[in-house]
């Protein structure tokens, strides 16, 4: 995985915090210094965080785990999705809806109304006579669900890993992670509050191209884990198909197994068989002479 150099941080602004007013004194070990009225961070400690989230992103992607990514802000909404249709996992690009992690099971069942709202099409529709009222009252449901939900419909399970832009903006969603025990990434500024996550990632997450370049290196991150874990799926599958078909190409039968192999006698028992051998000749000899003696009496 390759990692953005220094140069490179610097040209997307990654370095820019905010107004030094605005600070959070706990964000203090992440800035380098101060110029003029803004704090400039730390990117040594960006690489840090960076380096830390993509290993982390890339063994839950290998073993198969889905990330979450969270951003709502206007200019970081189209990054996020980006990355969710890159690597092909839920995000949430408006207004955090309470209870999405804590109470899931609730999530899941609007999630199933949109389903059964998309199942209606013209023809049922008309069958049902319904009039124009009742048919703006679903379409409007309808777009409720999917602009609130629409990101999270593929999202089966609780997530192992959230990734959030600006977690002070998202502390509700920062909150459910942490009680459910869900791993937080954040892309924070200096206003932030770095103990509320578990990978602080230091930067500028105003700037569109600041927030772009970070993403990326994240998104590249877990879908080269994926792109591992489909390898070792298919390696397993291939396994299995080979096993399964081993036995067909011999005539799909088993192969027989060779007979045990008898045991030799024992030495004492050797002795009596060879005088029984030899007793056995010498009893058919009398049987043998007795047509010639009757013969020489005729």
């Amino acid at each position: 995985m390759e990692i953005p150099s220094i140069q490179e941080l610097i040209d997307a602004g990654v370095h820019y915090g905010c107004r030094a007013s605005r600070w959070n004194p706990r964000m203090a070990p992440y800035i380098h210094g101060r110029r003029g009225q803004i704090h400039v961070i730390n990117l040594r400690e960006t690489l840090r965080g960076l380096i830390r989230a993509k290993n982390m992103l890339f063994r839950m992607a290998s073993e198969g785990q889905s990330v979450l990514w969270v951003g709502t802000k206007r200019q970081v909404k189209g990054v996020i999705l980006e990355a969710g249709e890159r690597t092909g996992m839920p995000v949430c690009t408006e207004r955090w809806i309470g209870g999405t992690l804590t109470n899931f099971s609730v999530i899941r069942s609007r999630l199933r109304r949109l389903e059964q709202l998309e199942a209606l099409d013209e023809k049922a529709i008309a069958e049902q006579k319904l009039t124009k009222k009742e048919l703006s009252s679903i379409a409007r449901e309808q777009r409720k669900i999917t602009r609130n939900l629409g990101g999270i419909r593929e999202m089966k399970g609780i997530p192992m890993a959230m990734i959030v832009v600006d977690p002070s903006r998202e502390a509700n969603a920062v909150r459910e992670a942490r009680k459910m025990g869900v791993v937080v990434i954040g892309i924070l500024d200096t206003d932030c509050n770095p103990k509320d996550v578990d990978i602080v990632i230091p930067g500028n997450d105003d700037a569109l191209k600041s927030v772009r370049l970070l993403v990326e290196q994240l998104a590249t991150a877990v879908e080269e884990g994926w792109h591992q874990h489909d390898d070792q799926m298919k390696a397993v599958g291939s396994a299995e198909r080979t096993e399964s078909e081993a036995p067909a190409a011999v005539g799909d039968e088993p192969r027989p197994s060779r007979p045990a192999r008898p045991l030799p006698p024992k030495r004492e028992e050797a002795a009596p068989a060879a005088e029984s051998a030899e007793a056995a000749p010498a009893a058919e000899a009398p049987a043998a002479e007795a047509p010639a003696a009757e013969g020489s009496e005729g």
